[in-house]
């Protein structure tokens, strides 16, 4: 009795571990964040303008207005490794919107991984198309993949200052 009152309790003890467990995002290299030197210059910008005084908040209101001016071309995205292969894109905006995405670079170097990219890359690109930003759906069976050709496409937006 004393065995069974044990193992119903170690049970219901593992299956709310199990329902309550959280899975933590898969962290990037910090190594694929400095080549975007847009990103870089902006970040420390905003950061002394915020904090000293009423008088510095002021002067940071300016600096985004000019930024918020999307300019019309292709912008290419940051290289984004991913254990699969890199991933890089070029966007193409027009009159402040994006209107077509092209992979530069996608995992191709296993046949399963060539597979895989031929089948979410058209998908992706519509995807960023329609949302105009790089909050897409991430693809099952493709998670990394989509999730660098976000960051990507997120790093491009920034060149463009539609980010």
């Amino acid at each position: 009795m004393k065995r069974a009152i044990g193992a119903v309790v170690a049970t219901v003890v593992g299956v709310i571990w199990l329902v309550t467990f959280r899975v933590t995002p898969h962290a990037r290299p910090v190594a694929a964040a400095p080549p975007p030197s847009p990103a870089t210059s902006e970040t420390p910008s905003s950061a002394p303008a915020a904090t000293p005084s009423p008088e510095a908040t002021a002067t940071a209101a300016p600096t985004p207005a000019p930024t918020s001016k999307a300019a019309n071309g292709s912008f290419t995205g940051a290289l984004v490794p991913t254990r699969f292969g890199d991933v890089q894109v070029r966007i193409v905006v027009a009159s402040g919107r994006i209107t077509d995405v092209v992979a530069v670079q996608m995992p191709s170097d296993r046949a399963r991984s060539a597979e895989i990219t031929q089948y979410v890359t058209p998908v992706l690109r519509s995807e960023v198309i329609r949302a105009q930003n790089a909050q897409i759906d991430v693809i099952s069976g493709a998670t990394f993949t989509s999730e660098a050709y976000a960051e990507s496409v997120n790093d491009a937006m920034r060149q463009d200052h539609l980010a």
